[in-house]
């Protein structure tokens, strides 16, 4: 195809999952979330504040942005992350600012916050407009033929979360992590039965125990690398790991060891790579599907952009920022999360009990008919109007547990996708619409396929 040939206007929707109709029992349920997390939730979510049931043990789906205040922020004590999100991560993260609670979390929180502060982000933001002219080569190198754009923006964002983590460090081995992480990831994000009726971490989970060398040895890895850097320390710009080593909680004086800086640093990385990673190629097959909007949002990319855009360019590309805000909507990474009641509580007038399961759909709760209009269309010129309730778009969760690095992360997928826009102009492969399906993280399962013409 050249980049002159007609194409189709697109569908009328992009793709989607489609929800359920019918109520699941334990093993029903046990099966679908095997295949796919979201295909638990029933197409009435999307309609309704609440939804309860039993599926071995009491849970209730909130979709009431009120009540989601409520869960995520007013009574964040006693709504603590869920069994079955400390079984699957636990043994790869630690007890690191993902999950820990308490007292715990809020002095991790403490020390890590300024890392993240806008200026630290903006002064990485080189790296990331090097990883974007990276990528633009390895497109360029693959000629006039279909590229898997999946496997190409997970390479791009490992490159930028690698060497923001551990910039100049030659014996730290990156394919090893990589490696290890998507092992643990393929196998910690099939669901266990075990997990779903809320069993102990001791009780052993089938198939669980695959990768486990490999999260060792990356720890082992991990631990040399922070080690060594303590010992050397770094003159150039401050990567995470200086800005982690020199952070304490200003209310203890307490810093993070070894152990609490490797645990956190590998959260980073698996939460700052894969996510980003799929929001870009979430937003770019929505490019390629609205041949209209790509051509708006690269008319901006080259008014303002040379060959690769940079922190500079971020807050001038606002048609760009809002592609990656309704990517984030039609398909959250973290399309579904889950909370442990710890005390007697009323939401939407149901009763909530100790012990109930409290899931939040984030998937149901961006596509709610009450909440936006058109739910299910891509429309990024929806966030130029007034935006929705703050706990109606949840993409980096909210309250005091917000995603520590969602400006990171925006900030990446702008440099990302406008240097890309900037190069190429994207059409879809026929017959090679992705699937989105949430294991662990929403992806599209057999890949973004994608044809990149560069640009005269």
């Amino acid at each position: 195809m050249t980049d002159q040939t007609p194409i189709a206007p697109p569908a009328a929707l992009p793709v989607r999952v489609a929800l359920g109709n019918t109520p699941m029992g334990i093993w029903g349920s046990l099966q679908a979330s095997r295949r796919n997390v979201l295909s638990i939730i029933p197409e009435i979510a999307t309609r309704r504040p609440i939804l309860s049931g039993r599926t071995g043990k009491r849970w209730h789906m909130v979709m009431d942005p009120t009540a989601l205040r409520r869960v995520l922020l007013e009574r964040l004590e006693d709504y603590p992350k869920s069994l079955v999100t400390k079984n699957l991560l636990k043994p790869a993260i630690g007890e690191s600012l993902f999950i820990a609670e308490g007292a715990h979390w809020r002095w991790q929180r403490r020390a890590a916050a300024p890392v993240f502060s806008h200026r630290n982000v903006r002064n990485l933001a080189p790296v990331m407009s090097a990883a974007a002219g990276r990528s633009v080569a390895r497109i360029e190198a693959a000629g006039p033929r279909a590229v898997n754009f999946l496997d190409e923006m997970v390479t791009t964002t490992f490159d930028v979360i690698s060497d923001v983590t551990f910039s100049g460090d030659e014996g730290f081995d990156r394919d090893a992590v990589h490696g290890a992480i998507d092992a643990y990831i393929a196998e910690a994000g099939k669901i266990s039965l075990f997990d779903i009726l809320g069993l102990p971490d001791w009780v052993p989970r089938p198939g669980r125990a695959f990768g486990a060398g490999g999260v060792k040895d990356m720890k082992r890895v991990a631990d040399a690398a922070i080690e060594a850097r303590a010992a050397r320390g770094n003159d150039g710009v401050p990567d995470l790991l200086d800005l982690l080593l020199a952070g304490e909680d200003p209310e203890t004086q307490r810093r993070m060891n070894t152990a609490e800086l490797r645990d956190n640093l590998l959260t980073f990385i698996v939460a700052g790579h894969e996510t980003t990673a799929l929001t870009l190629a979430w937003s770019l097959y929505l490019l390629a599907f609205d041949q209209d909007v790509q051509a708006r949002a690269r008319d901006e990319v080259r008014a303002v952009v040379g060959d690769v855009a940079t922190g500079d360019d971020v807050d001038r590309l606002p048609l760009v920022r809002r592609i990656v805000d309704e990517a984030l909507r039609l398909y959250p990474p973290a399309g579904m999360v889950s909370r442990t009641a710890q005390a007697r509580d009323t939401l939407c007038g149901r009763e909530i009990r100790p012990g109930d399961t409290v899931i939040v759909p984030i998937y149901a709760l961006h596509r709610h008919h009450d909440l936006y209009d058109a739910p299910d269309a891509f429309r990024p010129d929806r966030w130029e109007q007034a935006r929705p309730d703050r706990y109606a778009y949840l993409p980096f969760g909210d309250g005091p547990r917000i995603c520590i690095g969602a400006s990171f992360a925006i900030q990446e997928a702008v440099i990302i996708l406008a240097t890309l826009l900037a190069r190429f102009r994207f059409r879809p492969v026929p017959g090679r619409d992705p699937d989105p399906v949430m294991i662990l993280t929403l992806r599209p399962e057999g890949g973004v396929w994608l044809e990149a013409n560069p640009l005269g």
